[in-house]
């Protein structure tokens, strides 16, 4: 049956899917331990939003740590405190709605695979060898991606990325969502971030930085899917 649709049509149908499952992951508890890993990569791309805006800023990026409950902390010096503190969130949001995009827009999702996993290796190498798990979660992404990436039909390339857009690319308005549905929840990185944005930069409550930044997020989602997946379709091209 998915032979039948053409490409552009297999692509929106992909997108859809690989949100349901998003969905699904990450609202059934017993599955965790398939998001676990995934979870470590939104962190991964996190803290690297964090030291790169330092970089970008004027300071330096000395590494990042990723810790087994999926938290983690960038370890920065100088720069700007306005962009390093949302980077963590809005970093993450701009790399899913970019990966989104270029994997749904161009049909080159092997090729858009093996270049994320280069990268992630070579990053890996040059801030995340200050802790282990870091280097590790990097590296076996990296490798991981490389593998589909040659081995892989376009299809599954684009499923598992599209998986990886979605969960990046929202995971500041993922996490507002879990804080809500789950009073017991501890704020986690989301009150780092926010509660430092507003104590270090603009005294507003952390809720409202939290809450705006998960906008943002979606925004930036929304118009890659727009861009990536529905214009396209609206103009009619197709393979």
């Amino acid at each position: 049956m998915f032979a039948q649709f053409n490409r552009t049509d297999r692509r929106l149908l992909l997108a859809v899917l690989a949100a349901v499952v998003v969905f699904i992951l990450w609202n059934i508890p017993q599955l965790d331990f398939i998001l676990y890993p995934f979870r470590l990569f939104v962190t991964y791309v996190h803290e690297s939003g964090h030291g790169t805006a330092a970089l970008l800023t004027g300071g330096q990026f000395r590494g990042f740590e990723i810790f087994g409950d999926g938290s983690g902390q960038a370890i920065t010096a100088g720069g700007s405190r306005l962009f390093i503190l949302p980077a963590g969130y809005l970093g993450a949001a701009l790399f899913g709605a970019i990966l989104f995009y270029l994997n749904n827009r161009f049909h080159r999702s092997r090729v858009l695979a093996v270049i994320l996993g280069i990268g992630l290796i070579i990053y890996s190498i040059l801030f995340g060898h200050i802790a282990l798990l870091s280097l590790i979660i990097g590296s076996v992404f990296g490798i991981a991606l490389m593998a589909l990436g040659w081995k892989g039909n376009e299809y599954i390339n684009s499923f598992v990325l599209n998986i990886l857009a979605i969960l990046t690319g929202l995971n500041a308005v993922l996490d507002v969502y879990q804080l809500i549905g789950n009073s017991g929840t501890s704020l986690g990185d989301i009150r780092n971030d926010a509660a430092a944005f507003s104590a270090e930069v603009f005294p507003l409550p952390a809720a409202f930085w939290a809450l705006l930044w998960s906008l943002i997020a979606l925004i930036m989602l929304g118009i890659a899917v727009y861009y990536g997946v529905i214009r396209p379709m609206q103009r009619g091209k197709s393979d």
